[in-house]
């Protein structure tokens, strides 16, 4: 889908790229900010219907330890366990369709939403997770902000694509790094688990 939102794609189809790409990274941002906050406001109704012992930072950092380990163990395969998802990609027929800030909002906010398409790596559970686990609509909100901007911001990298070798050139990029984008996402996941494992220990509430 990306392939498709480039200088060279756009201008084909007489659309602004830099309009489009505004639309995506923006309805993206709003995307995440709206699942965050749903997720964050079911999260402080439930810790408030807790006991008091049962909403300390600890333990919600022990819960958070787990769902880093069990996601890690499902991206390395460990055990055959695999990633929960549903089989749904974008619809790509809205290329052509519509006016590009259109597709370019409608791509952007299923993406930022996390589970609106195919989820190819535990981390997006995970952070999906956390949301919930701070208790709290404004710390939820954050939190898909910033999931849903950092998921949409790979598509500045299609800005030098403005002819059909560029475009091709980015392709052979993108299978090249495609396993080490694997590793590194697999190594982030494991710095999460460290640093939530080293507060849990550290935290006294």
């Amino acid at each position: 889908m990306l392939s498709s939102i480039t200088p060279l794609g756009e201008r084909g189809r007489a659309n602004r790229w830099w309009l489009t790409v505004t639309a995506y990274i923006t309805a993206s941002a709003v995307g995440g900010a709206g699942v965050g906050s749903v997720l964050g406001g079911f999260g402080e109704v439930l810790l408030r219907s807790l006991p008091g012992d049962l909403v300390s930072t600890r333990l919600r950092l022990m819960v958070l330890v787990g769902l880093s380990a069990a996601g890690l163990a499902a991206d390395l395969g460990v055990a055959g366990a695999r990633i929960p998802s549903i089989r749904r990609q974008v619809d790509e027929q809205w290329i052509g369709r519509y006016r590009g800030w259109v597709y370019g909002a409608g791509y952007g906010f299923q993406l930022g939403a996390g589970f609106a398409t195919i989820v190819t790596s535990a981390a997006t559970w995970v952070a999906l997770a956390t949301m919930v686990l701070t208790g709290a609509w404004s710390g939820g909100l954050v939190l898909g902000v910033v999931f849903g901007t950092v998921r949409a911001l790979p598509v500045l990298l299609t800005a030098p694509v403005r002819s059909p070798l560029a475009l091709r050139n980015l392709h052979l990029r993108n299978q090249r790094w495609a396993t080490t984008a694997g590793r590194i996402g697999i190594a982030g996941q494991a710095l999460v688990l460290g640093a939530a494992s080293l507060l849990a220990i550290t935290v006294t509430t």
